[in-house]
């Protein structure tokens, strides 16, 4: 058993890289050679955002008192208008009808004082009394339509303050936490909110891309908002790793970029008509590119060196020229975008690069034929044909 075991892993390393012609050594190694094309390749980026609804309401109170009802828990949907606290209204319903019979006490007055300026006016006429006497009459009843007046805005004061002991729903929405419970004292100046109403019909997305990104985006010209009607529609990936169902597009770009981060905020609108999403949510933005006739390559076929990027050239007489390429950004984990350094034609190691060398004669085959090798060499194995499992 322990025999088979170190036969199959020398197997493998003898598979892992270019192949050897049988056991010869120092004979010329056969590697998977592939023949560049310009292809069309449909990538993605991902960027961290944050889910807000198109409005967070945060619901105070404008007047101080227990709240003595509570219509709602949290994460109810509320309609606008809706009844969401009641806050004890006695004294407030007695301070409304005490401003209503001020009203009423301030409306006779004036009254009185109106029938009294219309005597001395006919008394004025008949010089039984002086014109000071009638001016001094007028003032009385200008003195009480003031005071009715003021009688009048305290009435709608008082109106106002008892109708915020209903403290009603702005829009419609979905209720957030509650902190405050029946019997809780509170105002105007109360550190938390009531609760906080979310508009969730529609929900905003916030991300972040870095300035260089943004202008790959915006280059073609034209207005802010012809860019932002050529942007594709952009996906979700919510917290759980699951896709959103509903495609958002990108609807503003934020005019400032980060100086300590040289990244520019960006937002795209999603549909929420599930009630799927919700505000201050996590989730990743997926922005999809489509890029026409690029020379994509396998990471494999890749060295790194002091954080250059390398590949080995197969050249017209079978000898390797170790080349150094430049890649994009992007990129979907398996393959590289070639921005320079390689050309349509050309024929790059695909596999096991790191055993090769500069000038390195090789046997060029195909990714199929050495797959089928590879698999022709793992049966020999598993049936004991040594003879042949490494040739």
């Amino acid at each position: 058993m322990k025999s088979k075991i170190v036969l199959f892993a020398f197997c493998l390393a003898l598979l892992s890289g270019c192949g050897k012609k049988g056991f010869n050594m120092g004979g010329t190694p056969e590697c998977a050679v592939e023949t560049l094309q310009p292809t069309t390749v449909n990538l993605k980026s991902s960027y961290p955002a944050t889910i807000k609804g198109k409005q967070d309401i945060e619901i105070r109170p404008q007047v101080s008192g227990f709240i003595t009802k509570l219509n709602i828990d949290e994460g109810s949907m509320v309609k606008k208008g809706q009844v969401l606290f009641v806050i004890d209204p006695v004294q407030y319903e007695s301070a409304a009808r005490a401003a209503k019979a001020a009203v009423a006490t301030a409306k006779a007055n004036v009254s009185t004082q109106e029938i009294t300026v219309k005597n001395k006016r006919e008394l004025n006429k008949k010089n039984i009394i002086s014109d000071y006497d009638l001016e001094m009459a007028e003032n009385t009843l200008a003195s009480a339509k003031a005071q009715l007046a003021s009688a009048e805005a305290q009435l709608i004061s008082a109106n106002q303050n008892l109708a915020y002991t209903r403290v009603t729903s702005p829009s419609d929405g979905v209720a957030g936490t509650i902190p405050y419970r029946v019997g809780s004292l509170v105002s105007a100046s109360i550190a938390q909110p009531l609760t906080t109403v979310s508009e969730i019909g529609d929900m905003y997305v916030y991300f972040s891309m870095t300035e260089k990104q943004l202008l790959g985006l915006t280059r073609a010209g034209g207005t802010l908002k012809e860019q932002l009607e050529k942007m594709p529609a952009v996906k979700l990936e919510l917290a759980d790793g699951t896709m959103y169902t509903e495609e958002g597009k990108i609807d503003a770009v934020s005019g400032v970029i980060d100086q300590t981060t040289g990244s520019v905020s960006m937002r795209a609108v999603f549909p929420n008509k599930q009630l799927v999403l919700r505000s201050g949510g996590m989730a990743n933005v997926i922005f999809p590119y489509t890029m026409e006739d690029i020379i994509l390559i396998p990471q494999s076929a890749t060295q790194e060196i002091q954080d250059k990027k390398f590949v080995y050239v197969l050249q017209s007489d079978n000898t390797l020229k170790h080349t150094e390429i430049k890649v994009s950004n992007l990129s979907d984990g398996k393959n590289y975008i070639v921005t320079s350094g390689l050309k349509p034609g050309d024929k790059i190691v695909v596999e096991g690069v790191q055993t090769l060398k500069d000038g390195q004669t090789i046997t060029p085959i195909t990714p199929e034929q050495k797959e089928a090798k590879y698999q022709q060499h793992l049966k020999d194995q598993k049936e004991g044909n040594i003879a042949t499992a490494f040739k």
